[in-house]
């Protein structure tokens, strides 16, 4: 088996990583129209049909899923032109904390996530995160639904706090400055092409995690794991 050599710090992506949200849509998409209701009951708004479908479709166009975009867009100034016309003095953080509210969202942190985690770190190896943040959510929300795993954290990068989404390498640059180590003593693990490509753009390994355990995609890893405890293998 291919060994990981002279590696010195481990990067984790968090969503379909580490953990995943309960139940969740398939796309964001699909909690906007619920979401923008939810805000119009809670804060008795008044909001007219057309008004939450104006929502909807600015909410959409920010997605970059929708959208391709790298560059990563404030959620306060998303939020901004999305209620724009509705004519309330509510403050946007307050209409930011009832639209995510509404998803109920419930962060499952994978069984396998800490152990590994814990094994790195008195192995000796430095460890970071660099997520990216679903569209819209305050990097402060986010950090919470993932709270159990930032003690294991060295330092925690976001598509929000660098200013760019993967596979723009941004994140991936400010961890390798914030440490000292050059990418080639880097490796990336994530389950999605942005991850791989984020590792790619910098010069970094990449591992990609492929939990369903069926036949994996070739994204261009270097490795493949069907869980994080296998990358103790790996060293």
């Amino acid at each position: 088996m291919e060994k990981l050599e002279n590696i010195k710090l481990f990067v984790f992506d968090l969503g379909g990583t580490l953990m995943e949200y309960k139940g969740m849509h398939l796309s964001w998409t699909g909690y906007y129209k619920s979401g923008f209701e939810y805000v119009n009951k809670q804060l008795r708004l008044g909001l007219s049909e057309k008004q939450i479908a104006e929502a909807i479709q600015i909410f959409t166009d920010y997605n970059p899923a929708v959208n391709p975009r790298e560059k990563e867009i404030n959620p306060e100034i998303i939020f901004k032109d999305i209620i724009k016309d509705w004519g309330t003095s509510i403050p946007v953080s307050k209409i930011i904390e009832v639209f995510f509210e509404s998803l109920k969202l419930e962060p499952v942190i994978y069984e396998d996530s800490i152990p590994a985690l814990k094994s790195l770190k008195e192995s000796g190896f430095k460890i970071a995160a660099m997520t990216d943040v679903a569209t819209g959510m305050p990097d402060l929300m986010h950090k919470n639904y993932v709270t159990p795993l930032l003690p294991y954290f060295d330092l925690y990068v976001s598509s929000l706090s660098c200013g760019y989404k993967k596979p723009n390498p941004k994140g991936l640059q400010d961890i390798s400055d914030y440490f000292g180590i050059t990418p080639e003593n880097m490796v990336m693990t994530g389950d999605s092409f942005r991850d791989v490509n984020a590792a790619k753009n910098i010069g970094c390994r990449s591992i990609l995690i492929n939990r369903s355990g069926g036949r994996p995609q070739n994204l261009g890893q270097n490795f493949t794991v069907t869980n994080v405890l296998e990358i103790m293998k790996l060293i």
